[in-house]
């Protein structure tokens, strides 16, 4: 549930940021205009049982603001993002917040400062990783490096936070670029040790492997997809995530029932949201 219900404050924040815009223009890094947003509303809820991953991009043109307006149309309890830089978390963040009455907790797992990707200043580069907002508060969060990123560095994350009302532990992640099988193979090894110490467990992320690639078989014998319908073996029918139509995302499931799922296209990144609604009990 969202923590702060005392909607006026947020509302007239809301109100405060569009006429700001308005009147001097906007001050997103990335230069985002809030004319296409949506106005500024109430305090709402999420939706609790529902997670998402989204891998958003970068370098890519499409701007915060739009990028919270998407995630908003969904409303997730637990986001997991890939290719986020702190700066662009921070205000999705405050979007999300400011526009859409949807409050969230946020921990970073970056793990690479890069000036290119992340803007900053050379000898002060932005950091750049993966990021997990949370409806409720999180406990415990974990960065990791792989001991090999391929040819960026590369690592997972992961906290412990409430989704369906239970305690759970979420992981995202994101594997090395194609054409790096075995670095993935390696990198995938070191993550399934790690999940395999929970009975419960929700796995997100950019694998950037098809469902049958060997270098996932280790993750695929702990856990499950949210789409019961996709699987490794040749009769699994799993939709694609990419705008290169392959399936790189995924929310994997261990100990845990999912009830729905759904790919949703978006112009505004090269993959596709993808969420799922859960059952913990």
């Amino acid at each position: 549930m969202v923590l702060d219900r005392r909607r006026g404050p947020r509302l007239l924040a809301g109100v405060m940021l569009a006429i700001c815009v308005v009147l001097v223009g906007p001050s997103a890094p990335d230069g985002a205009l809030l004319a296409g947003a949506q106005p500024a509303v109430a305090a709402r809820d999420v939706v609790p049982n529902r997670v998402m991953t989204w891998n958003i991009c970068n370098p890519c043109e499409a701007s915060d603001v739009d990028k919270a307006a998407e995630i908003a149309a969904y409303a997730p309890q637990v986001i997991g993002l890939q290719e986020a830089c702190v700066r662009d978390v921070e205000w999705i963040r405050e979007y999300l917040e400011n526009l859409h009455g949807l409050a969230y907790h946020v921990e970073y797992g970056s793990v690479l400062r890069k000036w290119g990707r992340c803007g900053g200043t050379p000898w002060s580069p932005g950091a750049f990783g993966q990021a997990i907002l949370s409806a409720a508060p999180m406990t415990d969060p974990v960065t990791v490096e792989y001991p090999d990123g391929g040819s960026e560095d590369r690592g997972y994350m992961a906290v412990t936070t409430t989704v369906d009302g239970r305690s759970v532990r979420v992981f995202n992640t994101h594997l090395a670029q194609r054409r790096q099988e075995a670095v993935r193979a390696e990198q995938a090894r070191v993550l399934a040790a790690e999940v395999a110490r929970h009975d419960r467990a929700i796995l997100l992320g950019d694998f950037n492997a098809v469902p049958e690639a060997p270098e996932l078989s280790g993750i695929w014998a702990l856990a499950t997809d949210a789409d019961p319908q996709c699987r490794p073996a040749p009769t699994g029918s799993c939709r694609t995530t990419t705008d290169w139509q392959s399936k790189f995302d995924y929310v994997f499931l261990r100990g845990i029932v999912p009830l729905r799922h759904r790919v949703h296209p978006t112009s505004y990144s090269d993959h596709d949201l993808l969420h799922a609604d859960l059952d913990l009990s």
